[in-house]
Order: structure tokens, then sequence, then C-alpha cells
């Protein structure tokens, strides 16, 4: 992975979270917790049965072999990486992150980079348009603050770009803002619907006095969503479309003599695609960016099936970081279990929670636990079906394989990390989140 010195995130604004007193308003949390700081209570050396059910833990070394796998496998492709950072909204998970070398981080709101930038990332890529005035100003004053600064926006459309040269008629801008064009396909998200349309968008930014022409960007994942030949081929076309976009615009001599360019695209689905088609666009002024964000956290469910590292003959390995222990709370009737888990815990829009391991209570020896599947998940319970003779009990806690990080992190402010080989393990940290 090309690194080019990624500044890193502001050390003072990291400390002050493990300085954040804890509370039992701090969902999970245990009793003991109250009035501590984070570093105080993890100077006790916490164990995870001193948490309630239900509960969501993180892995540390999963975490750990992710980061490296993926920094391995850009710096194999030759891309550049800026993970979607609302994967976690965690700061310190986007340290981690960028110290491994991604190039900054990808956000999606102007809420997102605000907390972005006060925790001191100086690269960031908003996936989006951003055309709400007072967002416009305030970045402006930002980056006017902060000469080290680089936030990228996008815009789809000639009506894009005209709202963002109206907010900031009256603004002072030190630097015009990078604006990418953003491609998109029919059926598709956002993003002009044909290169010809994403051209003139182009031109139109090339002509604004406040705005930079700095690339091309898209969405593939909004036109497939499994890893069947139609789907491949789909989102092959659309990319090399992106590439002839950029390639029209360079042409044309619409991009600024000094600046980088970026051509980005790629969630966590079909980053190797990106890489094949797009890589080789690669090279002086042009970076090659993916975005990948839910790899770090990887799960067992959506992403298992569809990440390139699990369904291509790749030499690298993702596993699930993320899982959530729930308590069983009544057994209404023979094969029927209720968990003490809900909507508000656990992610269900890309498929349900999967039963994993069950244990007499948390942090005690676990055994697989065979025959279980969550059929259904309420506002704070899941309904497990098990063979009607199972053993399991009123009391007993279970661990669910989760599906798709991107909608796990938002129902927890703090999520411990955990060594988990070892029984009733140690918390080690707690990962704030801010949504």
């Amino acid at each position: 992975m090309t690194t080019r010195g990624e500044p890193l995130l502001d050390s003072r604004a990291l400390d002050d979270l493990r300085s954040e007193r804890l509370s039992v308003l701090d969902k999970a949390l245990p009793a003991a917790a109250d009035g501590l700081t984070a570093e105080e209570f993890l100077a006790t050396r916490p164990r995870l049965s001193a948490f309630t059910t239900p509960v969501m833990t993180l892995d540390n070394s999963a975490i750990e072999d992710n980061v490296a796998a993926m920094s391995a496998w850009c710096s194999a492709h030759g891309v550049e990486l800026a993970p979607h950072g609302k994967t976690t909204m965690s700061p310190v998970l986007w340290d981690r992150q960028i110290r491994s070398g991604a190039w900054g981080i990808t956000l999606a709101t102007p809420s997102q980079v605000r907390v972005a930038v006060s925790f001191g990332v100086r690269r960031i890529q908003l996936a989006n348009a951003l055309v709400d005035p007072a967002a416009l100003r305030w970045l402006a004053g930002e980056m006017s603050a902060h000469s080290d600064l680089e936030v990228i926006t996008w815009a789809d459309s000639t009506a894009t770009v005209d709202a963002m040269n109206a907010a900031l008629a009256e603004t002072k801008v030190a630097r015009p803002i990078p604006v990418l064009v953003e491609l998109g396909a029919a059926g598709g998200r956002t993003g002009a619907r044909s290169v010809d349309e994403a051209a003139a968008v182009a031109e139109h930014i090339a002509a604004s006095a406040v705005l930079r022409l700095a690339g091309v960007s898209g969405y593939e994942g909004s036109l497939a969503h499994d890893a069947s030949d139609t789907s491949l081929a789909r989102v092959r076309h659309y990319l090399e479309d992106m590439a002839g976009l950029h390639r029209r615009i360079d042409a044309a001599g619409l991009y600024p003599v000094e600046g980088d360019r970026y051509v980005t695209a790629g969630g966590s689905a079909y980053f190797d695609d990106v890489a094949d088609v797009l890589a080789p666009l690669a090279g002086g002024h042009t970076h090659v960016v993916v975005r990948a964000g839910a790899y770090i956290i990887h799960d067992d469910g959506f992403y298992t099936g569809i990440s390139p590292f699990c369904r291509r003959d790749e030499p690298y390995r993702l596993r699930s970081a993320m899982h959530t222990w729930a308590r069983v709370v009544s057994r209404p009737e023979p094969g029927l279990a209720l968990l003490d888990a809900g909507k508000r815990d656990v992610p269900f829009d890309e498929g349900l929670p999967t039963p994993q391991l069950v244990a007499s209570q948390l942090g005690a020896p676990a055994r697989r636990l065979t025959g279980g599947e969550i059929v259904a998940v309420n506002d704070q319970h899941a309904f497990l079906t098990i063979p009607p003779d199972s053993a399991i009990r009123v009391g007993d806690v279970v661990r669910l394989g989760l599906s798709h990080p991107c909608t796990a992190f938002d129902k927890w402010r703090w999520i411990p990390v955990v060594a988990p080989d070892e029984t009733d393990p140690i918390v080690i940290d707690l990962i704030r989140t801010y949504f």
C-alpha cells in the first residue's frame, strides 16, 4: 500500500477517551465501573463475567489479523485504502487502520466528518454530496484553520455543484474544496446515470472558483448483492465505465495541473474487482482508493459469503471480530428459547444472528450449540428454536455470530474488547463509538 506519510490521529484526543467517566447509564457495563474513568476501570482487569447481558464483544486478535490482511492485500494489488469509518464510528479503530497504512478515513455525513476532524483525522473522503450550507461553511472554515486538512466530497449533478457554489458564495474559501464526480448506474443509488452526464458534471466543477475537480467516484455495491456471474459482470462493466470517465476527463484537460487525483470505489464485497479494473490507472498524481470498511470486523453472515477473501483463492483471510452474548430468559414451550437480545442489540438487516456457543454463565466454559436457529427478533427478544430435547435452560448464555457490522456498532456506546481464547477473558479495552 502506498502510504505517503499518513498523518496519525491526535494522540491527546485518543488519550482523553481513557479519561472519560463510565456510568451505570452505559449499556452492559457492570456496576463496578460506575464513576471510574475507562482507564481506571480497565486497570482493575475486569472479567467478561462482570458484564450484564446482552453484551457485544470484540475479539482483539481477530481485529489485528484483519487489519494486517487488508493492508497486505492493498500493497500487493497497488491500491490505497480509505476504510469506511461509519462501520464502527470508533476513532480508536480508525487509528489502528491508519497506523496500518490506510490513506485516511471515508465517512458519510457532515456530523461524522466533525467527529473525525475533532480527533485529528486529516485525510477524509465524504462519500456523499455535501449541499448543506451550514456544513459547507463549517468545512471551509476548518480547511482554512488546518492547512493539512483534506476533505474530499462527491457530486453527481450540475445541480449539486450549483448548490455548493451558492452555499459558499459569501464564504471566504482558503482552498477550493476537492470534489469527485460520482458515476452511478440505472437502478443504483446516487450517481450520474451515464458517462456523458458525469462528464458534464466534471466540466461544471472545473469551472467553479470554490471547488476543485479531484477525480471520479462510485459505489458498485448498490448494483449487486451476491457473487453470481451476472452480478460480477455488472460490477466490472460499471467499473470499466468509471475508468473510461477518468480517462475522458484527463484527456479533456479538466483536471488541475497540480494536486492529486482519485479514482475510488470498492465497498467490502467487490474490492477485488475494483483493483483488477482500476489499479492500472494508478501512477503519478492518480491514486486508486478502495473504501472497504467492514473488513476490520468482518462477520459471520453477509460478508462471510461475499467477501473476496472468502470467494476467491486468496492467501488472505478475515474472521469475525464481533459477537453478542445473550441470556435465556424464557423456555415457554419445547423447542423454543427466548433470549434477552433484540433489534436494539443485534443487527438484523442483512441476516439474523447465528447461535454458536452456549454456557451456564457469561464467562463460563462454553460448548458448541447445534441444531439452533434465530428465527425472529423483537425489540428486546430473540426467538431461538432448538431441538425439543435440548438441555438449554433459563439463565444460560448464548454467543451469537452477527451479520453486517455496519448496523452492529451503532447499538453500543462502549464495547468491551477481549482476548477470547480464555475462559472468562479479561476485558483489555473499551471501544467508544460516536453515532
